[in-house]
């Protein structure tokens, strides 16, 4: 005989998961979520971390025996790509800090050169930060905003962004190299016994480098400007990205002055302490060249 379900239990209609998913035999809920704009990804679940703690402490929200929680997607990605950086960038420094030193053989005016990086690295974070600031070239000029031409909203650290910066470093050194090489040749040319011939040799080199490195500068940002106006499919990765170079190299140029002062004064203090020399093996082939000529 057949029994009518009815008779032996009571039916009830309740809204059920669409998909049973698994991960490692364990069922998986996924809860959706997405930030407001202008908050990093990081700093976002970092806050969302620190309230579910301070509400299992107070007992305001209990899970169920059995029951775990992690904040995976985008945010795993974000912070294992800052683990790599952390060691990608010191590991790119050193080598820029080292191709410099070849180059001169010097370790004190490497690091006179070499300051043009932490020069850079503010003149991005000012950028970046200038980015997102409401009066910042908030104009317009032909009825076109120069804020939305530019895209100009607040752009928090990102992959993008630290991609960004380890480009600048190797472009910022630039100017800094071609001022430091005519330095050493104009001196070792030279060869000043004076402050005052110091001064005049560093003068002399220091404008005659400043016309070749404002054409680097100049050609490097103006061909980065196409790409902060770009607007669709991937300007979202790549004006991140080349906001720190241009502000980086827009302020790099500082290097034009830093670079012969400090080396101005490196050769003072030689001097004045009688320890400044020159490389007389260079003399020597030049007057042996002159006598076989």
């Amino acid at each position: 005989t057949q029994v009518p379900l009815s008779m032996v239990a009571k039916l009830r209609y309740v809204r059920g998961p669409q998909v049973i998913k698994s991960e490692d035999t364990f069922l998986v809920g996924y809860v959706l979520f997405d930030k407001k704009p202008g908050y990093a990804e990081v700093d976002v679940v970092e806050a969302c971390q620190k309230y579910l703690k301070e509400k299992l402490k107070t007992g305001e929200f209990k899970l169920p025996k059995g029951t775990t929680y992690e904040f995976s997607g985008s945010y795993e990605n974000q912070v294992r790509a800052e683990k790599r950086f952390r060691i990608l960038i010191p590991v790119t420094i050193l080598l820029i800090f080292l191709l410099i030193y070849l180059q001169f053989r010097n370790i004190t005016l490497t690091l006179i050169v070499f300051l043009a990086i932490p020069v850079a690295l503010s003149g991005g974070f000012i950028l970046i930060w200038l980015y997102g600031q409401p009066w910042f070239m908030n104009f317009s000029l032909f009825g076109e905003s120069f804020r939305d031409m530019f895209h100009m909203k607040q752009y928090n650290l990102s992959v993008a962004v630290w991609v960004g910066f380890m480009a600048l470093f190797g472009v910022a050194s630039d100017d800094g190299v071609v001022i430091g090489t005519y330095l050493v040749q104009t001196f070792g040319a030279r060869k000043p016994k004076t402050v005052e011939e110091i001064r005049e040799a560093t003068i002399l080199a220091g404008t005659r480098r400043i016309r070749p490195c404002l054409m680097t500068v100049a050609t490097t940002v103006l061909a980065l400007i196409p790409v902060l106006l770009s607007d669709g499919k991937g300007a979202d990765v790549m004006i991140p990205m080349a906001l720190p170079t241009v502000g980086g190299l827009s302020i790099v140029l500082i290097t034009l002055f830093v670079v012969p002062v400090c080396f101005c004064g490196l050769q003072e203090t030689l001097l004045k302490a009688g320890l400044l020399k020159y490389d007389e093996n260079e003399e020597k082939e030049k007057e042996g060249d002159k006598n076989e000529v």
